[in-house]
């Protein structure tokens, strides 16, 4: 079966800093491009930033634009989002996606989905 797990999230301080990882099982992400989505409580979910299957472009929401970095590492089968300068309206679960391209910022269409982690930033 195909799997993605997500994990680093955590309870942080504004300003401070987390790396996200989705680690994909039973299937190559080597041909997948990876979308990073939060949903917040009493929120629909959106769109954070999506990465390209060989990595070469990215894209990110403005509300995290210049704050979040999306990478990947094919030979670990495993992409990453660094959030840095976090605010408390970055808390929400997070959840990495994978289909065959980005699209911004449709999450019906992405094939596959991580269980998410939390991701609380509060003092």
């Amino acid at each position: 079966q195909l799997h993605l797990v997500e994990s680093g999230g955590g309870l942080v301080q504004p300003g401070g800093s987390l790396r996200l990882s989705c680690a994909a099982s039973g299937f190559t992400l080597d041909y997948y491009a990876i979308g990073w989505f939060r949903q917040a409580p009493g929120k629909e979910r959106e769109g954070v930033s999506c990465i390209s299957s060989n990595g070469g472009s990215a894209t990110y929401a403005d509300s995290v634009k210049g704050r979040f970095t999306v990478s990947r590492d094919n030979a670990k089968n495993t992409v990453y989002l660094q959030m840095n300068s976090l605010k408390p309206e970055d808390t929400a679960v997070y959840y990495c996606a994978a289909r065959d391209f980005c699209v911004v910022w449709r999450a019906y269409q992405y094939d596959y989905w991580g269980q998410g982690t939390q991701v609380t930033v509060s003092s």
